[in-house]
This record gives structure tokens, C-alpha cells and sequence, in this order.
């Protein structure tokens, strides 16, 4: 259950990861700026440009130059969403923090009523896409089972299924997050992990106005490897079991070698018998390294340190913007 109730928070951000969507940003900030204005005292809309190649920065500017509560964040180069996303949520100053995606797919409506909750008492309040399963391939839903399963098992904390980055997080949800420093960032498992009183609430998403999304199969894929392997010791586990499982074979089927030769009188097969059984041998050990060499990856990447991700600009904060404006001009 949730703590007390709360009123209206002091400052709003909303954190938004940008990857050349210039086209849905100059229509979706106004109409936030417009929609969000009222439910609380204050309001930043801070939008992450991961090294966008369109107009996205000069959109943003413009929309600034107008009088809207935007702030721009750009990096270097394009990091990726988990490391844009971590960015933002580094940079801004809200005591509430919603995490939305700049193409107008997460509804305002949504956002709107995870302030209520967040008024009720929750730390964490996510999205969850309504009838995203029934939507999928038998294959993907055998996919997203298995993916689910190996978070889950041995885990302290629980993964919601069909959750993504759309939330809401309380300041000391994002306090607590700016204290985890590793360098393979799988978010929705970081916001799990930090624990929290959290509540889903389900949502249709819009339909994308323009442009088409970037994050594909193979992408996807390689959140997933970067998920399991960053917050679950499962495969590791199987390839323990699997070398034991090899080993008994091994020697069920020396012992039915000399049963067959003592017992029985047949003569030991040669060549295609040791053929099969080193060829699948040498890929049981080549599966088993492979698994092995994707955690060794992730402490290589880890024991090197480089920062997660390199900003290039950043607008000041919209105190300290208040603040000069109102200094005395000489």
C-alpha cells in the first residue's frame, strides 16, 4: 500500500529521449506545455538529443525561444535510448520525473493519471500497453516468455510483463537510480530493482504521426542479451548443468559400449561414433564459451569505465534561466 497523499508537485519534468523526431516534437511540446501546465507549479520538458540528424536541436530551440518550458540536452553522438534516457533523468531537477517517448505514442491522459497516483502515495507509477501480447507472433510471445522467465528466476524483484519506459518516478526513485553506475544499462530492470511503492496502469498508445521507428528486431535482441545478462546468472547456471548432463551421457554411453562388446559381442563402432560425439561435444563447449564470453564482455565494459554517455550542450534550468532575467542589466 502507499504511503500519505500528496498535493501537486512542486516541479514537473518530463524526461524525453529524442532520435530525429523533429516532425513530433514541434506539435507534441506546445500541446504538453498546454496540458501539463495545471497540475503542477512548475514544468520542465526536457528533451534528450541522441545525436539526431534532422532538425530536432533546431526545433527545440525555437520552441524555447517562444516562451515554452523546454530544455535541451544534446549528447555528442547517438549513445542509444538507455543512455539518453539516464541522462535525462540525471539532468533534471523535478521532484516528479515522467519518462516519455518523443513520438506522441505515450498518451497525455496516461501521464495525467499517473500524477493522480503519484498524488495517492505511489513512487513509481509505469505504463502497461493494453493488449500488446494479443498483438504479437506466437514466436514473439514464445520469446518474450522465455526472456521473462530468465529475469525472473533467482530474482529479489519483479519485472512487469508489457511495461516499458513510460512512468512516473518520484525524486528519491530517481536519486536512488543516479546511484547505480554500471555501464550496461537495461532500464526497465534498474527501475525494478530500486524497489519503491509501484502501480501499473494499462494504455492504448497513439498512433505515430510521423516518421517510423528505429528500434528493430535486432536491437530489440540486443537489449534483451544486455537485460539477462546484466540482472540474471540463469545461463550461467544452465551451462553448469548442461556440462553435467554431457558428462552423464558420456558415460551412460561408454558403459553401453563395453555391455555391448562383452555382453552382446559387437564390435565397437569407429569412426562414425567418434565423429558424432566430438562434433557435438565441440559445439556444446563453443555454445557454453559463447555464453561465458557475453558476461565477460559485460565486466570488460564495466572494469574500463568510460562514462555512459558524453553532453555537448545543455540548456540551463529554468530556475536559474528565471534568475537571470531577473538580475539588474548595467
Amino acid at each position: 500500500m502507499p504511503p500519505t497523499a500528496r498535493e501537486r508537485p512542486q516541479l514537473l519534468s518530463v524526461v524525453m529521449p529524442a532520435f530525429n523526431e523533429a516532425r513530433n516534437l514541434s506539435w507534441l511540446l506546445p500541446r504538453m506545455a498546454h496540458e501539463l501546465a495545471a497540475h503542477a507549479e512548475a514544468l520542465e520538458l526536457m528533451v534528450i538529443d541522441d545525436g539526431s540528424r534532422d532538425d530536432t536541436v533546431m526545433v527545440v530551440q525555437g520552441l524555447i525561444r517562444q516562451g515554452l518550458p523546454v530544455r535541451l540536452l544534446r549528447l555528442s553522438r547517438n549513445f542509444g535510448k538507455e543512455a539518453a534516457l539516464t541522462a535525462g533523468l540525471d539532468a533534471a531537477e523535478g521532484d516528479v520525473v515522467i519518462s516519455m517517448d518523443s513520438d506522441g505514442q505515450h498518451p497525455i491522459s496516461c501521464a495525467l493519471r499517473m500524477l493522480e497516483r503519484w498524488r495517492e502515495g505511489y513512487d513509481v507509477v509505469y505504463g502497461v500497453q493494453k493488449g500488446r501480447r494479443e498483438s504479437q507472433s506466437a514466436a514473439r510471445r514464445l520469446y518474450t516468455r522465455t526472456f521473462y522467465w530468465l529475469m525472473q528466476k533467482g530474482s529479489r524483484f519483479e519485472l512487469p510483463a508489457d511495461a516499458g519506459d513510460f512512468r512516473l518516478l518520484d525524486r528519491a526513485v530517481v536519486l536512488a537510480l543516479r546511484q547505480l553506475p554500471e555501464r550496461a544499462r537495461y532500464m526497465k530492470g534498474l527501475f525494478a530493482w530500486v524497489g519503491f511503492p509501484a502501480i501499473g496502469i494499462e494504455f492504448v498508445p497513439d498512433a505515430r504521426a510521423h516518421g517510423e521507428t528505429s528500434f528493430n528486431f535486432m536491437r530489440l535482441l540486443q537489449l534483451a542479451v544486455t537485460g539477462i545478462t546484466a540482472f540474471s546468472k540463469v545461463p550461467l547456471r544452465l551451462v553448469s548443468a548442461l556440462g553435467i548432463v554431457v558428462s552423464l551421457l558420456s558415460v551412460v554411453f561408454g558403459c553401453w559400449i563395453v555391455f555391448e562388446k562383452v555382453f552382446l559381442g559387437n564390435e565397437i563402432s569407429g569412426f562414425a561414433t567418434l565423429a558424432a560425439s566430438i562434433t557435438f561435444l565441440a559445439g556444446v563447449q563453443l555454445l557454453c564459451l559463447g555464453i561465458i564470453a557475453e558476461y565477460l564482455g559485460r565486466v570488460f565494459d564495466e572494469v574500463k569505465r568510460r562514462p555512459l554517455y558524453v553532453t555537448q550542450d545543455l540548456t540551463p534550468s529554468l530556475k536559474q534561466a528565471a534568475a537571470s532575467d531577473q538580475e539588474p542589466r548595467s
